[in-house]
């Protein structure tokens, strides 16, 4: 006779983070690709005026900020895996190389920016660049987000470990998954595609 394992369905009803959190996910995600979709076809009637606009875009800003978006998903990741083992210590450290990642993003990305300002490439310098500051910037708030809610998850780690519920923890790592999602989509169109 088949073994019988038993489902658990609340794992598949409640995701980790909880429902809401995701629908709240696929709801930034469905935005975002509505905007990259207007985009496209905003640059289908005006291919030049994209290319020569994204020829002015740092492409090497957006792949160093790739690879920290990257690199501190996979530490939350880890962080979230330490904490169900209850290895704190390790949890923490991990959340605090997550944090180092998104406080590099922003940093390089204020760099960009400032670069850009001084350009006058401003949201109004042309359609392109509309899209560019405005999805950038959106992700951007995102990612400040991201970080507030991690720093107080961080604090309950550092004071209180036993008492911080992996629901709450694993809320906080798929808003930062999602932040790194998002930038994967805005990365290669925004910066390559045009």
């Amino acid at each position: 006779m088949a073994d019988t394992a038993k489902i658990d369905y609340k794992n598949i009803f409640y995701p980790p983070g909880g429902i809401l959190l995701w629908i709240i996910i696929y709801l930034e995600l469905l935005t975002f690709g509505i905007a990259l979709v207007f985009m496209a076809l905003n640059a289908r009637t005006e291919p030049e005026v994209f290319h020569e606009s994204r020829m002015l875009l740092n492409t090497a800003y957006g792949a160093i900020n790739t690879v920290f978006l990257l690199s501190s998903g996979w530490c939350m990741a880890q962080s979230v895996h330490f904490l169900k083992t209850e290895n704190f210590g390790k949890s923490k450290l991990f959340l605090k190389l997550t944090l180092l990642g998104g406080i590099l993003f922003l940093a390089l990305k204020s760099v960009e920016y400032y670069d850009k300002v001084e350009a006058g490439l401003t949201v109004g310098y042309n359609v392109f660049f509309g899209y560019y500051w405005t999805l950038t910037l959106f992700h951007v708030i995102h990612v400040i987000v991201g970080i507030v809610i991690l720093l107080v998850l961080g604090r309950t780690l550092s004071k209180k470990p036993e008492t911080l519920k992996v629901e709450d923890y694993e809320s906080g790592a798929a808003f930062w998954h999602m932040c790194d999602l998002i930038w994967l989509l805005l990365f290669p169109i925004i910066y390559l595609l045009f």
